[in-house]
């Protein structure tokens, strides 16, 4: 029987899986030097913080992932204004109005009410909303993380109890976005039935066609349009070229 060979399109940059990539690094060692602060009373707790050489090494690791993950967060950041300005950004991950309809097709379509089944562009409701809380509860962690690291700057402006503040706060988001992580990117990127055992497509960047068709139906049709509209003579100039779709999300 003829083998059907699979098509691929690119929907991640290397900048952009770089950018992942290294969000990823250090998240997980944020995580294995700050809980062992946080539950220090549990046994486990104190065995990590053994292995990691001390609570003093463990402080003074956590706080260089922090630095770098705040200079990860500020690329990020510059990179995405730069990118707005240039108009070569398609701002596909902000929320619309859209989203929350989607939202409320699948709940209805999980719980059997409807058979109406939501149909996506390039990301959906679930991404977004992932995406965001990345980057608002990386706003709150980095901003509490340097109070907590220079709390005698801060309170020559403030008053004391914003430490204790920043404390509970910086403790409580980093908790909550562990949480996160395991609980509703896991799932979606590895133990998803369409995507397991994992989605390689942050790593490598491509995704198929054919999980375009299934999961981002407006994309994919999109997407055949332009291949359309390419493949048609150009009456235009010899000189005048299509214009691209920039980059995605910053």
């Amino acid at each position: 029987m003829e083998q059907i060979r699979q098509r691929y399109v690119i929907r991640f940059s290397v900048r952009q899986r770089t950018e992942h990539f290294l969000i990823m690094v250090l998240f997980i060692v944020l995580a294995l030097t700050g809980f062992p602060q946080k539950f220090f009373a549990s046994d486990w707790a104190q065995w990590l913080t053994v292995q990691l050489g001390g609570i003093d090494r463990a402080r003074w690791i956590h706080r260089i992932a922090g630095i770098l993950f705040s200079l990860a967060a500020l690329e990020h950041l510059l990179v995405g204004l730069l990118l707005t300005l240039q108009k070569r950004l398609d701002l596909s991950m902000v929320p619309t109005k859209q989203d929350f309809r989607d939202a409320i097709v699948t709940l209805r379509y999980y719980l059997g009410i409807s058979e109406e089944q939501a149909r996506f562009g390039r990301f959906d409701y679930r991404q977004k909303f992932e995406y965001w809380g990345l980057v608002l509860g990386g706003v709150v962690m980095i901003a509490t993380g340097f109070i907590l690291y220079f709390p005698i700057f801060f309170t020559s402006f403030l008053p004391g109890q914003v430490i204790p503040a920043a404390q509970v706060a910086h403790s409580n988001e980093g908790l909550l976005a562990f949480l996160v992580v395991v609980i509703w990117h896991i799932y979606n990127a590895h133990l998803n039935p369409d995507v397991f055992p994992i989605d390689t497509s942050i790593f490598t960047g491509r995704i198929s066609e054919e999980r375009i068709e299934k999961e981002h139906p407006l994309e994919y049709a999109q997407l055949e349009t332009m291949k359309t509209t390419a493949s048609k003579p150009q009456e235009t100039a010899p000189e005048a070229t299509p214009k691209g779709r920039g980059e995605d999300s910053p």
